[in-house]
């Protein structure tokens, strides 16, 4: 039996992409393996976002080249977001000469039948600029095998693509523009987990508040929301992520009365300047962003805040800088992913003259980390002596493993019967990012 070794890098839309790939290749007969050494296919699923993991994708595709060369038949394989990018396909094809396969974003499908040429001697590329709408919210994803890599919660897409052209992003260029999946697909993907036994579901999408705007018919996130809340057996709801152009009160309203939507939001700013705001074309300002984080705790006071971050936007001053350290401590989120801004060829803030000395965005970022831990460290601790619902998912070679309604994860002693099961259990001690407690009593 043949083996493939899958390396993902990137969002949890590549993770889900690559739940895809991962059903394709199964059905085609080939076993998974941990083990690069023993595979008969390498295939990385890349992400463009930043220049770091195209960097780390050269460097350890460098390094199969001699594992190649005592393998001759190892076929080695680039798809994803990096390969979208024709001056990125252009060096894979120069630099990385023993690649045998190329595909993008939006011809996952066409797999079985790529790897087959490649299989016959053939160094395959092919890319799409777009994905194959066949007819309005329907696309070659709807019925592809899927090989999921958990047993109790599942990725679901509910939009793909992106239509925001931030300055910095290159989304929008190697996702495509956005379309919405209709509604009915959607529920019947859904409602076919839960009778497989799953119990969460995290709808995905580059900006999920923008689903249903393509469609023609009168949908939008906040009913769809209201539809899947209604699936019996389904325990919990989470998405990601959430432009805050796009956030509105009937999305507020469903967060705080839809009783299975987790109390967990991750809300990108990006910056906490209205100028640099204004330049990267995020479409709001820091007052606005500020009274949409008001209005989201006013309904929803138990509500964990998560955000995105960049530092050293080009023009960025120390100015904009210190306002952005502001935002963070009157917003005061429960974790930040914090980026250095990184220049993606083919953006508009690529070509910006006024780009930020590397040395500065470093010095800044530190400053901001060295906020969010304290922010996040009395947040974490505030959380014990308190009770949580958790959602035990898993074990740690010790006890039990779960998460919270707030996406904190939680160590437990507990059966192995609860595994799966909602149960209460109070908060005995706050590490770094995780919690330790004790099982107070089982959910029904």
């Amino acid at each position: 039996m043949k083996k493939f070794f899958l390396k993902t890098m990137g969002c949890q839309m590549n993770d889900h992409d690559s739940e895809v790939i991962r059903g394709l290749l199964l059905s085609l007969g080939y076993a998974e393996t941990e083990e690069v050494e023993e595979a008969d296919l390498i295939l990385y699923n890349t992400c463009c976002v930043r220049e770091n993991p195209e960097r780390k994708v050269y460097g350890h595709m460098a390094g199969y080249k001699r594992l190649k060369e005592a393998k001759p038949h190892l076929l080695i394989g680039i798809c994803g977001c990096m390969t979208q990018q024709k001056e990125e396909r252009q060096n894979i094809l120069r630099e990385l000469p023993h690649v045998d396969l190329i595909f993008g974003t939006h011809n996952i499908h066409r797999l079985p039948e790529l790897l087959a040429r490649a299989e016959g001697g053939e160094r395959v590329v092919e890319v799409w600029d777009e994905a194959p709408y066949e007819e309005e919210g329907q696309d070659f994803r709807e019925n592809l095998p899927v090989e999921r890599s958990h047993r109790l919660k599942a990725f679901v897409n509910i939009i793909y693509g992106c239509t925001n052209f931030c300055t910095y992003c290159i989304v929008p260029y190697v996702r495509g523009k956005e379309h919405s999946r209709l509604p009915e697909s959607i529920l019947t993907e859904v409602e076919g987990l839960v009778e497989a036994g799953y119990k969460e579901v995290t709808l995905l999408g580059q900006n999920v508040n923008a689903y249903g705007k393509d469609l023609s018919i009168d949908t939008s996130f906040s009913q769809l929301l209201t539809e899947l809340n209604a699936i019996e057996g389904l325990a919990r709801i989470r998405f990601t992520t959430s432009h805050p152009r796009d956030l509105g009160p009937d999305l507020i309203d469903a967060l705080a009365g839809l009783d299975k939507v987790c109390e967990h939001l991750h809300l990108p700013v990006q910056a906490g300047s209205s100028r640099v705001l204004r330049r990267m074309n995020r479409g709001y300002t820091r007052e606005q962003y500020l009274d949409l984080v008001q209005k989201v705790r006013q309904a929803v006071p138990e509500i964990a805040l998560t955000t995105d971050i960049i530092v050293g936007f080009p023009g960025e001053t120390e100015g904009d800088f210190q306002e952005t350290l502001s935002l963070v401590e009157e917003v005061r989120f429960d974790s930040a992913f914090t980026f250095i801004y990184s220049p993606r060829e083919g953006t508009p803030a690529a070509r910006f003259a006024d780009q930020v000395p590397e040395e500065v965005k470093k010095e800044r970022i530190y400053r901001l980390i060295e906020l969010q831990n304290k922010i996040s460290a009395e947040h974490i601790q505030g959380l014990v002596g308190t009770k949580q619902e958790v959602l035990v998912e898993g074990t740690d070679g010790q006890g039990l493993v779960g998460r919270t309604r707030t996406n904190r994860q939680v160590h437990f002693a507990g059966s192995q019967e609860l595994m799966g099961e909602l149960v209460t259990v109070e908060i005995t001690e706050a590490g770094t990012w995780t919690l330790r407690g004790r099982v107070v009593q089982p959910q029904a």
